[in-house]
């Protein structure tokens, strides 16, 4: 029984321990000053890339809101690349275009739906902006973000940038709540890991790289055109940074089980992004700083993996001492209980997706969102949006 007590504690520490661990120390590094050559007047020639399937329901809301960014004109393009739509999103967007002409927006339009990444390497070859950004079509800027953001590009070790998703519609349901509490958390860590070298995720809502250093979008075929995409950097010791002042707006599903639907095709695809970060470090292509990649290891892969060992153990200690049922009462303190309740439901997802990469199971990889639907005009113009 000692080894199974021995066990259980192990198990605890490698699952909650070392995540606990790694959060306090990427706030307290998020907290440091940037050490970055900025530029203030850095005004490159940008290419903003929009991928659509059936977005009829907000595809000119999304072309409102990039009509009201704050850049000049002439060094602004603007391609609105779309897979097989069956709805009315391209004649809205050609409609759009036909209204406004003074805007410089190009149309692609597959012939056959292959997937996002597919979808902006198209549009990837139609691109002469010295910055390409991906903004998926539910997904809305502040007037300033290019001001804001893009002189941190100008550093010339940085590579990528993208920012926070701010939700829309954070008090809707208990779940938009915990989700906005998530993203809070999650963001301090990702820019904890940018201010001691690169993050390792990206999120679509605004995601710019530098064109130098992209080569194509998702080249390790990973499943996630912005994750997947910022892996090469790490081969070319160039920086993929997390910016809060690129923050971008959207809503969020308001059901659990959209939830988790979610996060299950998410994390299918983190977990093939980190197993390939795993193999650049084995095979020592990394060329930057290794620590974030380490982090990661345990957070994406060890954590729920131990996870697995502390249920087992867990329950065994259960069956021979019932009092040890006592420790559930942590489970009770709201706050704690909180977290404890994200991070096991984060586990199970990930627990899920190791074994489906393993079994080289692939979820599908540009699904439409339900959450289309809870995006108005009236929200929108709330936040200055449109």
């Amino acid at each position: 029984m000692a080894e199974i007590v021995l066990i259980w504690f192990l198990s605890c520490f490698l699952s909650f321990g070392v995540l606990g661990l790694n959060s306090l120390l990427m706030r307290r590094a998020a907290a440091k000053p940037w050490r970055l050559k900025t530029d203030e007047s850095y005004l490159p020639k940008v290419s903003v890339l929009v991928p659509t399937f059936n977005e009829s329901d907000v595809i000119r809301f999304k072309l409102e809101n990039l009509s009201r960014v704050d850049y000049p004109s002439d060094l602004l393009q603007m391609i609105v690349v779309d897979s097989d739509s069956v709805d009315h999103t391209v004649d809205i967007v050609k409609e759009f275009t036909n209204e406004h002409p003074e805007i410089n927006i190009e149309i692609l339009v597959e012939s056959r739906r292959k997937g996002k990444s597919d979808a902006l390497n198209l549009a990837l070859k139609h691109c002469d902006g010295d910055v390409v950004i991906v903004s998926d079509a539910d997904c809305f800027w502040p007037p300033d973000i290019l001001h804001k953001s893009l002189p941190f590009l100008a550093d010339p070790h940085v590579g990528a940038i993208s920012g926070p998703k701010i939700l829309l519609n954070p008090g809707q349901s208990w779940v938009t709540r915990t989700e906005e509490a998530y993203l809070n958390s999650i963001n301090l860590i990702k820019l904890g890991e940018s201010k001691i070298g690169s993050t390792l995720f990206f999120e679509g809502g605004y995601s710019a790289y530098k064109r130098e250093v992209l080569e194509s979008f998702d080249p390790y075929d990973t499943g996630s055109d912005d994750c997947g995409t910022i892996v090469t950097l790490a081969e070319k010791n160039s920086r993929a940074i997390f910016l809060p002042e690129a923050r971008f707006y959207t809503t969020f599903p308001i059901l659990w089980k959209e939830k988790v639907s979610m996060k299950i095709r998410r994390a299918n695809q983190l977990v093939r992004v980190m197993w390939r970060y795993i193999r650049l470090l084995l095979t020592r292509r990394i060329k930057g700083p290794k620590r974030v990649v380490i982090q990661g290891l345990f957070s994406y892969i060890v954590g729920p993996l131990m996870f697995i060992a502390l249920l087992a153990t867990t329950i065994l200690l259960l069956l021979s001492y019932p009092s040890f049922a006592l420790i559930s009462l942590i489970l009770l303190i709201p706050k704690t209980g909180f977290y404890f309740f994200e991070i096991i439901q984060s586990y199970v997802v990930l627990i899920l997706s190791i074994f489906a990469a393993v079994s080289e199971k692939r979820f599908l990889i540009w699904d439409k969102p339900k959450d289309r639907v809870l995006l108005n005009e009236d929200m929108l113009r709330q936040y200055g949006l449109i």
